[in-house]
């Protein structure tokens, strides 16, 4: 896959890049599941791979629309009704109805899935740094609906300010991929913070300002069925059965109440807990797994099963199974289910004069980026810099006139509070919005790249301080290091001598410290002693020939014998480099390198590491490919960050 965009170079110039993005090994791991990707880097790739197919199913409602407007209506009128032991309960519906508040429960399901990831393991797992998204994105929600309500002042489509206020997180991160191109990781992930926030106040007013009359017992009974759910999980319940099943009886409870019923599928999801897969988890799944090797039964296949189930997050799990469906079908089928106007000359001139369509306008193009820019400004004023985001005001800027596109939620509400010619002025004002902010933010960092260079990357990048995912920090009279004691940047590197994949990794790192004389690169150990049985031998080997002052030295050469690591080959390597073999094979025998080994491991575990190789550039954790064109990225970046902060 072709990836193109602006690197931030060794000598501190921004130049243009382009690169083949490596698959399988380049991007592999030893362990179970893959960890070439982050569940926040997948997220944001599939949200923005699947802009293009929102972007095609609105235009695609706008076409079927223009054509025939009456057969546009009457197939999302069609009636679907199900009944269930003789009609004794049943539910009625349209199609579009079923879009709307049916199949968007899936959508809702995944916006609380990443809202409970964020929470658990991303930049919100740090409670200090909660406050500022927060804030943020409920002040890009307040500000957009002040504005509708002065331009719908004394009218009844003041009743419609809900839409003004939701930003789309696809169509979102979609325009900065395509519009910001090379931007750092760290201004999707801000957009991503607030647009959180955004996404659950948006629902809470769907369900509060936009439910119809509400039915007490049916309401309790919703809210009963989540209870239970918090109680068989409570109970060690992992099967998905029991939750969906009681998922879709608060569905039905909900919707019989009056409230959207999409309020479940967000619930569900703010329920389903995240942590990432340990070693020991894995590690037990690696022995269930041998088990049924030797004896496969069916009784150790479902232990299996049950093992590997477990060391996964069910938060991940059904962010698996549901965001490709919603991102690609879901979603896309809603666009094209209410996004559908006649678009005239007479409709377009009444539309742009319309209140509704200007409140919507200014909301988003305005409000949005005064409201989260603002409100980050006079957040970081209060606390004196002690509170501030984590880009630069530039990028602050730019991620609030891309939070000016909105549509899921914004149309969801438009078809909850308006009618007729008022929901197609609606309708238009959203979809305008949306281009607009498009063409906004192209220039925002059209203009940030034009300026000199200093200023471009304390724009794009800040100086407030990043999350260290290196619980260890690097310690130079214990760790084993190459290049300079003092550098810049540090990369760090948990390895395994019998894995094939860091041995892929060594060449790609050896150039890298060849193309960076400055960088200071550590090595650690992870002898993944489940699927490498000689990794800690051999670990302890280079640990007794560091005892000689030799540890590089044996290190490069187990990694050129990765497929002999027994005691004799081990020996021999040290007798080539000339070492005491009498104190060697002592070491070697009593295992006087064991602790240094464990020391390391333990590390690992503090950092959440599980797989092998895993780097961290300057305490960041590295997430990707290997391969010496994306570490000299990640280190490039690294520099960048380490300048503006000196």
């Amino acid at each position: 896959m072709k990836t193109a965009g602006h690197a931030i170079g060794h000598n501190g110039r921004v130049t243009d890049t382009a690169s083949e993005e490596p698959e399988g090994a380049a991007a592999a791991r030893t362990l179970w599941r893959s960890r070439g990707e982050t569940t926040l880097r997948t997220f944001m790739r599939t949200e923005t791979g699947s802009a293009s197919v929102l972007a095609g199913a609105t235009v695609a409602a706008l076409i079927w629309a223009n054509i025939s407007i009456s057969a546009y209506n009457s197939f999302w009128a069609t009636r679907m009704y199900v009944s269930i032991g003789s009609g004794h309960f049943s539910i009625s519906m349209n199609l579009h109805e079923f879009v709307n508040s049916g199949l968007m429960a899936f959508f809702f399901l995944v916006v609380g899935l990443e809202a409970r990831r964020e929470f658990d393991m991303g930049e919100l797992r740090v409670r200090s740094r909660i406050t500022l998204p927060l804030l943020a994105g409920l002040g890009g929600m307040l500000v957009p609906i002040c504005i509708y309500l002065a331009v719908n002042a004394g009218r009844s489509t003041a009743h419609g300010w809900g839409m003004a206020m939701s930003t789309d997180t696809a169509f979102a991160l979609g325009a900065l991929a395509l519009v910001g191109r090379g931007l750092p990781d760290r201004v999707r992930t801000y957009l991503l913070t607030f647009s959180v926030v955004d996404d659950l106040a948006g629902i809470a007013v769907i369900a509060i300002a936009y439910s119809g009359s509400i039915q007490a017992w049916a309401l309790v009974a919703g809210i009963g069925f989540l209870a239970l759910v918090l109680l068989i999980r409570a109970r060690g319940v992992r099967a998905g059965p029991p939750y969906l099943l009681l998922g879709a009886a608060a569905w039905v409870a909900f919707f019989k109440s009056g409230v959207d019923p999409v309020v479940a599928g967000l619930v569900l999801g703010l329920l389903s807990y995240a942590y990432p897969a340990s070693r020991a988890s894995l590690e037990e799944a690696s022995g269930a797994f041998r088990m049924f090797r030797e004896q496969p039964t069916a009784e150790f296949a479902q232990a299996a099963r049950d093992v590997v189930r477990t060391a996964i997050s069910p938060n991940e799990r059904l962010e698996q199974i549901y965001h490709p469906w919603t991102s690609y079908l879901i979603v896309p089928l809603f666009a094209l289910a209410n996004a559908g106007i006649v678009l005239s000359g007479g409709f377009l001139a009444r539309a742009y004069t319309s209140p509704v369509t200007l409140g919507i306008l200014f909301g988003y193009l305005i409000g949005k980026p005064v409201g989260t820019a603002g409100v980050a400004w006079l957040v970081s004023r209060l606390t004196r810099g002690r509170v501030t985001p984590p880009v630069g005001w530039g990028a602050v800027a730019g991620v609030g006139v891309v939070a000016g596109i909105g549509f899921t939620v914004s149309l969801l509400i438009a078809s909850l509070a308006l009618s007729g010619e008022t929901l197609a002025e609606a309708k238009l004002g959203i979809l305008s919005a949306a281009l607009c902010a498009s063409a906004l933010t192209w220039l925002v960092f059209h203009v940030i790249r034009s300026l000199p260079h200093r200023l471009k990357l304390r724009a794009l990048l800040g100086t407030s301080e990043v999350i260290t995912d290196l619980m260890v920090p690097v310690d130079p009279d214990r760790d084993h290091i190459r290049g300079p004691e003092k550098s810049m940047v540090t990369v760090v590197e948990y390895g395994d001598f019998e894995c094939p994949y860091c041995g892929q990794a060594e060449p790609a790192v050896r150039e890298l410290l060849r193309e960076f004389v400055d960088v200071r690169y550590v090595w650690r150990h992870l002898p993944l002693t489940d699927v490498h049985p000689r990794a800690q031998l051999a670990a302890e080997a280079a640990e007794a020939a560091a005892l000689q002052e030799a540890f590089w030295e044996m290190h490069d050469l187990l990694f050129e014998h990765q497929d002999t690591l027994t005691m004799r080959d081990l020996i021999s390597y040290a007798r080539s480099l000339g070492l005491d073999m009498d104190r060697f094979t002592a070491d070697l025998r009593t295992h006087a390198g064991a602790d240094r080994v464990a020391s390391d491991v333990d590390s690992a575990d503090l950092s959440s590491v599980s797989g092998t190789p895993t780097f961290f550039v300057n305490g960041i954790r590295h997430y990707g490919a290997y391969d010496i064109a994306t570490l000299s990225t990640a280190v490039k970046a690294a520099y960048a960050r380490a300048k503006i902060a000196v």
